[in-house]
C-alpha cells in the first residue's frame, strides 16, 4: 500500500537555486532538507519573460516555474498573485514567506488551505520607503497576521511586536540559519588586494539604516594600519552613497556589488571582525554568516543584533563609538580570540541549519491537512 507523501508549497520567493537573497537561500536549504526526509515539495520560481506557467525539477524538489514580463516590484507582485492562485487551486500545506503581497493569501483562506507565514521584519518602518509603500507594507503586514493560519517570526523583538497583532498562541519563533566556516581558501581575499586578517568587512545595502555614513566616516577618523572593506553598489548619482565615499579614508576599499558566494565567504572567513551596522530587522542573515565564520562582531547596538551576536561582541551607536571600537581592535585591548570563541559558541547554540530546519519540519509537520 502506498502512503501519500507529506507535502509542502513554498511561496513567497524568487525561486530556486538561490541567487537573490536570504528567503532564497531558506526556500533552497528547506526544500532540499524536506526532500531528503520524503517529503514532496514545490517550489514557485519566478521566470522573466512571458508565456505559460511550466513545472519542471530540480534536484527532487517541484518546481512551479511562472514567466512574468519585467523585472522591478510590479512583476513580482503578478508573479506573487498567480503562484497563490495556483497554490489555491490544491489542498497542500502552503509556507508562505514574507507578507508583502499578504493581502493574495486571503484566496487560500477562502479555498481553505493552511498557510504558514514566515512574517519577516517590520518592512513598514524601514527608512528607505515612502508613504505609499510603507502604508502597502503596514496592511499587508496586518493582513498577513490576520489570514495566516500560524505565524513564524524570526527573533524574538519580531514575535513580540506580531503579539501586538494576533495572540502569542499562534506565533513560532524560529530564526534564520548559516553554515559553519572551516579551512576557506584565502586566494579570493589575496585577489582583491588584501592581506587575510588584516581588515574588516561590511557587507550591507547602502543605506542609512544600516549605519554605513558612521562607520566610514569612524573608520576614517584616524589612520588604522588595517582596511575597511565595504562591499554594496555605491552610485554617484545618490546623495547617500556619495556622502560614504567622501567620508572615507584611502583605508576604505570599496569593491562594489560581489555576488559570488565564494568571495564573499572568503572575505568574512578571514577578516579580523565583521562590522554589522543594521539598525532594524529580525535576524539578519549577513550576522548570522559571520557568526558562522566565527568573526569577531562589532555591532550596531539595538535589541535585534543584542540577541543575534550576544554578548561577546562589541556594541557601537554613533560615528565616535565606531572610531573608538575599532581603535580596541587596532590597538589589542580588544580580545578578539575570545570573541571569536563566543561567535562560534553562539552559532552552535542558536543558528545551525540543522537545528533550525529540524524546527520548520515539526512546526510544518503540526500543520499538515488531513
Amino acid at each position: 500500500m502506498t502512503t501519500t507523501p507529506k507535502t509542502l508549497r513554498i511561496l513567497g520567493t524568487r525561486g530556486i537555486p538561490a541567487a537573490h537573497g536570504g528567503f532564497e537561500t531558506f526556500a533552497e536549504r528547506l526544500a532540499l532538507y524536506l526532500a531528503a526526509k520524503g517529503w514532496r515539495v514545490i517550489v514557485y520560481c519566478q521566470e522573466e519573460g512571458e508565456g505559460a506557467t511550466f513545472q519542471d525539477e530540480w534536484r527532487g524538489v517541484e518546481r512551479v516555474r511562472i514567466p512574468v514580463k519585467g523585472d522591478g516590484a510590479a512583476s513580482t507582485i503578478v508573479f506573487d498573485w498567480k503562484a497563490t492562485a495556483h497554490a489555491a487551486a490544491h489542498r497542500d500545506l502552503c509556507l508562505t514567506l514574507g507578507y508583502n503581497t499578504a493581502v493574495f493569501c486571503a484566496l487560500l483562506r477562502l479555498r481553505g488551505v493552511t498557510n504558514v507565514i514566515n512574517m519577516d521584519g517590520i518592512e513598514w518602518a524601514r527608512a528607505k520607503w515612502g508613504k505609499v509603500a510603507k502604508t502597502w507594507f503596514w496592511l499587508n503586514e496586518r493582513l498577513g497576521c490576520w489570514l495566516g493560519n500560524h505565524l513564524v517570526a524570526d527573533h524574538p523583538e519580531i514575535k513580540k511586536h506580531l503579539a501586538t497583532r494576533v495572540s502569542e498562541r499562534k506565533i513560532t519563533m524560529i530564526p534564520y540559519g548559516a553554515d559553519e566556516l572551516r579551512d576557506v581558501s584565502d586566494a579570493p581575499v589575496r585577489a582583491l588586494g588584501l592581506e587575510p586578517g588584516k581588515y574588516l568587512t561590511l557587507i550591507a545595502r547602502p543605506e542609512p539604516e544600516n549605519s554605513i555614513l558612521e562607520v566610514v566616516s569612524g573608520f576614517s577618523a584616524a589612520p588604522r594600519g588595517i582596511k575597511l572593506v565595504v562591499l554594496g553598489n555605491y552610485q554617484p548619482g545618490n546623495a547617500y552613497h556619495r556622502a560614504v565615499k567622501e567620508a572615507a579614508s584611502a583605508e576604505v576599499v570599496f569593491t562594489g556589488a560581489i555576488y559570488d558566494p565564494a568571495v564573499v565567504t572568503a572575505l568574512r572567513f578571514h577578516s579580523l571582525a565583521y562590522v554589522h551596522g543594521h539598525q532594524v530587522g529580525g535576524t539578519n542573515p549577513s550576522l548570522v554568516e559571520a557568526l558562522g565564520a566565527g568573526n569577531p562582531v562589532l555591532a550596531h547596538d539595538n535589541p535585534y543584533n543584542r540577541w543575534v551576536a550576544g554578548d561577546g561582541a562589541v556594541f557601537f551607536g554613533s560615528r565616535e563609538e565606531f572610531d573608538r571600537a575599532v581603535a580596541k581592535v587596532v590597538d589589542g585591548s580588544c580580545d578578539l580570540l575570545g570573541m571569536k570563541a563566543f561567535s562560534v559558541g553562539q552559532h552552535a547554540t542558536r543558528f545551525r541549519w540543522e537545528k533550525i530546519l529540524l524546527e520548520y519540519e515539526l512546526l510544518l509537520a503540526k500543520h499538515l491537512m488531513h
